[in-house]
């Protein structure tokens, strides 16, 4: 069992940025109100902002205030919070500013009788992923005892874990010179959710559902994760980066390994992410032919939606008038080994689309007689949805028969909502994954083998996106995105869309 430690201080690189007043500093404030921080703690920031300690506390109070649910924020208790928090006006890109920091951890150490516990979290431009470990590892701010592994020295790294295959192994090489892999902590705050971490007791505390989890009772499985918001201010990192890279080969790949995994024989981090890896290496490659098949990629244009007309995506602010960058994914892939051999796996991610909606539908096959339909005389599917956002919960659809005369057949719900169980806390992701990397548990974090098995299935299609024939379709904003994408589903299925469809395809057009 892993144990918290007695004092900790956490380093923000990036301090003065927007994931850290959005999310850090509300989730770590979360875990101070619920008593689960060591109990000396610092957490220091640091950037190239000009704050000093007075005046980083009062930014962070008045960013507090604006991203906490209504009615969390206690005055007395953030004030008592906010004294524990530091700031060091540097530049992480400069080799010099390492020794100044050594020099102001050394300070704090000594208020907080801290005996060089030290997380690092890199809350920066992806520019600095692979500059800030060497730095730190220069001036001995990466070492800890092999045996007892004391001081704690772990680093804890946003996505984009590289861009590609080439960039992701470069930077496991520099991370592998600077620090140990039980002290690297990749960071995918889907896994941190809930709703996320309940695949696994669904299927594994079940004896119900696993029998049937296999290429013999499922036909095919839907994982969607789209947004109802452009790119807002984010065009200079959004248009390097793009729906894949941002979105696919992280989260949606995670959600599908946490559908596709063997059972471990334990549940533990390192026999966890074990299975996590197989699924990826077991993802069927594709050849150039398969890709222009098998995935379609779009990019959301002007449109009318819910009365407003919303600019596409080239019109938005620090994006190129030209750009290629995808907006919206589509893509069958298969899983090649015994359990999920054929089953298509259909995902998609997307942004300005009709809701914001994360979920997972398994489609069961349907029975091998007709005996009962529907009033249209269609037999009723079996399907399993395990909503991750908004109304986190779990739908099982099936079939009962509709009272009367007769042996008409609807579709009927079981259903379980989190709401039932008094809801989730504010900042609830990244809150358990902070908490978990202070205790050393790396069970949901991203493994460097992981990393790179993922991107050897990606790569390959981002390379064959260079082609300018490869087709880039337009989708109006608040649609469901390119109606190629439609084409990928076989046997006459359709896309599961959580609410109306608003699909006009007169409006759609290759760009």
């Amino acid at each position: 069992m892993q144990i918290k430690p007695e004092s900790l201080i956490l380093v923000i690189f990036g301090g003065s940025g927007d994931l850290t007043k959005r999310k850090l500093i509300p989730s770590l404030y979360q875990l101070y109100k619920q008593g689960k921080m060591p109990q000396r703690f610092a957490i220091l920031g640091v950037g190239r902002t000009s704050y000093t300690d007075d005046s980083f506390r009062p930014y962070l109070d008045e960013a507090l205030q604006t991203f906490l649910a209504s009615g969390e924020y206690d005055k007395a208790l953030a004030e008592e919070f906010f004294s524990h928090i530091y700031y060091s006006a540097i530049d992480p890109a400069l080799a010099t500013s390492y020794p100044l920091l050594k020099e102001r951890l050394a300070q704090i150490d000594a208020t907080i009788a801290n005996p060089g516990n030290y997380i690092y979290y890199l809350s920066t431009p992806p520019s600095l992923y692979g500059i800030i470990p060497q730095h730190l590892a220069a001036v001995g701010l990466n070492e800890e005892d092999y045996d007892t592994q004391t001081p704690i020295r772990r680093i804890v790294i946003e996505k984009p874990f590289g861009y590609n295959l080439q960039s992701a192994k470069e930077l496991n090489s520099i991370y592998k010179h600077s620090f140990e892999e039980h002290q690297l902590y990749r960071i995918d705050h889907f896994l941190g959710k809930e709703t996320v971490q309940n695949i696994m007791a669904f299927r594994f505390a079940n004896g119900i559902f696993e029998p049937l989890w296999n290429r013999n009772y499922i036909e095919r499985v839907e994982i969607t994760a789209v947004e109802n918001m452009g790119i807002e201010s984010r065009g200079g990192f959004y248009d390097t980066t793009g729906a894949m890279r941002d979105m696919v080969q992280n989260h949606l790949s995670q959600l599908v390994a946490l559908v596709a995994m063997e059972p471990p024989v334990q549940f533990n981090a390192d026999l966890f992410r074990n299975e996590v890896a197989k699924v990826y290496q077991s993802f069927l490659p594709m050849s150039a032919e398969d890709i222009r098949k098998n995935v379609i990629r779009g990019q959301y244009t002007s449109g009318e939606w819910k009365g407003k007309t919303h600019k596409g995506y080239r019109e938005e602010d620090k994006v190129d008038p030209q750009s290629r960058t995808e907006t919206f994914v589509a893509m069958r892939l298969f899983i090649d080994n015994w359990r999920w051999k054929d089953v298509p796996f259909y995902i998609r991610t997307g942004k300005a689309m009709p809701t914001k909606v994360t979920e997972i539908v398994i489609h069961f096959k349907p029975t091998p007689h007709k005996m009962f339909t529907d009033a249209q005389g269609l037999s009723v599917p079996n399907k399993l949805i395990i909503r991750i956002q908004p109304n986190e919960g779990i739908v099982l659809k099936f079939g009962a028969k509709v009272p009367g005369s007769g042996f008409e057949v609807k579709s009927v719900s079981m259903e379980f909502t989190y709401d039932q169980l008094g809801g989730l806390a504010s900042g609830d992701a990244y809150s358990r994954l902070l908490e978990d990397c202070m205790i050393g548990d790396s069970t949901l974090f991203t493994r460097s083998d992981a990393v790179e098995l993922s991107w050897q299935f990606f790569s390959p299609i981002i390379d064959a996106w260079q082609d300018a024939k490869f087709p880039l379709y337009g989708y109006p904003a608040g649609t469901w995105g390119p109606t190629q994408c439609d084409e990928l589903m076989e046997g006459g299925n359709t896309w599961t869309n959580p609410c109306k469809n608003l699909t006009n395809s007169d409006l759609y057009c290759e760009l």
